[in-house]
């Protein structure tokens, strides 16, 4: 069997298969977001407060998981490797795990959700080399 027999010829939007470079993108902003904040606690602690705000967390937490589920899921049909998948997977679980962290410099939660940002955004990339 050809290393091409899993490559499926499907035509799809344009923003779906942009969808793991917007999800690389919004992995930046994400990291972007945990350190400005831990910056921002340490300097002010009510605008600290405001971008600590656990709904801010689960949004983005939401979001990261819509785009995973879409662009690694697709990933997976059309070229055919589920790596890409398992690493996004493992990514979402570590960020969703440190969101159960307090929000103090002293658990770790700023670290783990850092890791699994860039473990999410490592399987976006894997999946968007895949597909070249």
């Amino acid at each position: 069997m050809s290393t091409t027999a899993h490559h499926h010829t499907h035509a799809h939007p344009s923003w779906i298969a942009g969808l793991d470079r917007y999800a690389i993108g919004l992995s930046g902003l994400c990291m972007v977001h945990c350190l400005a904040t831990s910056v921002l606690v340490a300097l002010m602690s009510t605008a600290g407060g405001v971008l600590l705000d656990p709904i801010f967390h689960e949004v983005g937490l939401t979001i990261a998981i819509l785009f995973g589920a879409v662009a690694l899921g697709r990933g997976i049909l059309h070229h055919g490797y589920a790596m890409p998948a398992a690493m996004g997977a493992f990514g979402l679980g570590i960020m969703a795990g440190a969101m159960t962290l307090p929000h103090d410099s002293g658990s770790g939660e700023t670290l783990w959700t850092i890791i699994g940002v860039a473990l999410l955004a490592f399987g976006h990339d894997l999946n968007r080399r895949a597909e070249s």
